[in-house]
Parts: structure tokens; sequence; C-alpha cells
């Protein structure tokens, strides 16, 4: 039978046979019509229509109920791509995000540098709150996936720097995998079917590998700009499995604070680093 993970990885075979196409044509004339070379770019199109839409009616017609967990994070933060305004909040189900978040810290002492149309192109991720606050467990569970080995970049938060995340380094990372897309990540199975996941970690910041138990409020790893991001923040979803490429995502609701809307400033309670 023809899985979703196969449909997944069909679809980025054929966006890399394009784009393997488009780069030699300069230099090789291919054995074939001009035209034929934009074939596995439609396939891929429509392999991919097809599979957002099997994704919506699997949401539709099996529907979760949402789960009240504690907020990964303490403190003050801000909300942006918020299910609170639009699901799914990032534009697509895939790899579970239809409910996902991603939030940044606020620090009025020392704020988020601002979007930049041309200048600086890139910022160091010092500049950043977020960059290595601690990530807190949003629930007792048991840690399932563990992964904290990539690089973690400068910001894209100029506008030359977002045009080139969106047209070419995205597009590499989603061929490459949900892993390349995602950054360093950890996964929780908080039981009952329904996993968390934190994505764009920083490099070596894990206090915790596979197998471990955590208790919620422990300490699980540090905020960073790993993966497919713009600047330092937490990205955090829930889903009903531990796959990326196959699992669907879940609602949630963080204790005391709810759901944030994007653009809306909250405290969360709990533990803060000292």
């Amino acid at each position: 039978m023809f899985s979703r993970t196969s449909a997944l990885l069909l679809h980025r075979a054929l966006w890399l046979l394009f784009i393997v196409q488009a780069l030699a044509s300069p230099a090789v004339e291919p054995p074939y019509p001009y035209w034929a070379g934009w074939l596995p770019a439609i396939a891929a199109g429509g392999l991919g229509l097809a599979l957002s839409v099997t994704a919506r009616r699997r949401i539709a017609a099996e529907p979760r109920e949402t789960v009240e967990v504690a907020p990964p994070v303490a403190g003050r933060w801000s909300a942006l791509n918020s299910p609170a305004d639009r699901t799914p909040s990032h534009g697509t189900h895939q790899y579970g995000q239809t409910y996902a978040i991603d939030v940044v810290e606020e620090d009025e002492q020392r704020p988020r540098p601002a979007f930049a149309w041309l200048w600086p192109l890139v910022r160091a991720n010092r500049h950043f709150p977020a960059f290595d606050a601690p990530l807190l467990a949003v629930a007792d569970a048991t840690v399932v996936h563990a992964e904290d080995g990539q690089r973690d970049h400068l910001s894209r938060n100029s506008l030359p720097a977002l045009v080139y995340l969106m047209l070419i380094e995205s597009s590499v990372r989603a061929l490459a995998g949900p892993r390349r897309v995602t950054g360093n990540h950890l996964v929780l199975d908080l039981g009952d079917g329904t996993y968390a996941m934190y994505a764009h970690l920083r490099r070596g910041s894990l206090a915790v590998r596979a197998g471990d138990r955590v208790v919620a409020g422990q300490e699980l790893a540090r905020c960073g700009n790993s993966g497919n991001s713009t600047e330092p923040h937490v990205h955090f979803q829930l889903m009903d499995g531990p796959d990326l490429a196959t699992a669907r995502g879940i609602p949630f609701t963080w204790h005391g604070v709810g759901v944030p809307a994007s653009g809306e400033t909250f405290t969360a309670p709990g533990y803060a680093a000292a």
C-alpha cells in the first residue's frame, strides 16, 4: 500500500529531480524536449495538493479535543503564528503543525531587534532575548526523541535574508526532510496518544535524552535558532504521534495563559532560570 510517508518521499524526490535539471540545463543539453523537464515539478505540485487535501479531510473527520498543558517557557513572551488566529497556524498541516505556535521572549531592558528592510542583513543570536532561554516540560512525560547537533545560524530578519530563506533555504530544508526544517528538536510522550514537540533548540543544550522520564516544569533544553527559523524563538506543538512525517496536530491550551493570539504578550508562570 502506498503510504503517506512514501508519498512525502516521492514528493521530495520529484522536486529534487526538477532542481537538478534546472541547475544542469545551462551546461547540459537534456535528451528530451524542454517542456518535459517541468513534468517533475508539475507532478510534485499535484502530489503536494493531494496530500494537503487528504490531511484536511483526516483532521475534519477525526477532530481531537483540546489538551491543556503547562507553558513550555517562563517569563514574558509574545506569540507569533498562533492557532488563535488561524489554522493551520503555519499555513500547512505538514509535520503536525496545524495548531503549532511560535513565541519570542520580550525584555524591556534588551528589546528584540526590529525587522530591517536592508541593513543589517543578519544579526548574531545573542542580540535576541529568547536565545538560550530555558525550555520546560509541559507535563510529566517520557522523552522519545532528542537531538541538538545542528548549528544555530544567524538571523533572517531583514528583507534580503527573508527572501533568501523563503526562496532558497526553506526549499532545500524541505527536500532534506522534517528534521532539517525543525532543526534541533525534542519530542515528549505525554500519554493518551499525545506528543509535544519543541523545535529550533540551541545546539548542545539538551539536558535530557531519549528514554528519560521528566516532570512538569523541568528544564529540557535551551531556545536556539536552528532549522527553518528567522530568529531565536520557541516553536511548540502537540501531535498524535512521534513521527513528524505522519503526525497530525492536536489543539492545546496553556495553564494560566490559554492560547495567546499573534502579537499578544503574555507572562508564563513557573520555573525561571537563575
